[in-house]
């Protein structure tokens, strides 16, 4: 039997914007949507498009979210998170984050009807409220691993 979930499963980026001599990284506070009740703080990104390769979503993504600009060459991988149910409720996605020291602009929020603000946060602690999946990645990319995690599925999932 096939998992209709699976096959509608989505792509999404977000990028650590790890700036080493403030040890600080870039993040979105997010406002309240009828998917989210309060704001929460997160990692710039959002949806890899069909067809868009996933380096480049997460620099399109960070661009229109922060106005930073990264060369893809200097995004690194660092956390796939397998997300059983966004907040949205419209299924399962797949979170690729990538990380990079190196970009070029200022840090700005371009997308004033989404988020409330863009700030350089503390590298080592990501303000509360906080989407899970964005302090988890945080978390590991401190921590060097574990590169890939689950959020929301049952324990017991084979």
């Amino acid at each position: 039997m096939t998992n209709t979930n699976v096959m509608n499963s989505r792509n999404v980026v977000s990028v650590i914007v790890h700036d080493r001599n403030t040890h600080t990284i870039a993040a979105v506070l997010y406002a309240a949507r009828n998917w989210s009740p309060q704001p929460a703080w997160t990692l710039p990104g959002g949806k890899a498009e069909p067809g868009e390769a996933l380096d480049g979503a997460a620099a399109r993504e960070l661009e229109e979210e922060t106005g930073l600009l990264v060369d893809l060459a200097d995004l690194v991988l660092v956390q796939v998170i397998h997300v059983e149910e966004g907040f949205d409720q419209a299924g399962q996605f797949v979170l690729f984050v990538f990380a990079t020291d190196k970009w070029t602009g200022e840090l700005t929020n371009t997308e004033p009807d989404k988020h409330l603000a863009a700030r350089w946060v503390a590298a080592d602690r990501f303000p509360e409220p906080a989407f899970p999946t964005s302090a988890r990645a945080l978390g590991a990319y401190h921590d060097g691993g574990p590169f890939f995690s689950r959020h929301g599925w049952p324990v017991t999932a084979q």
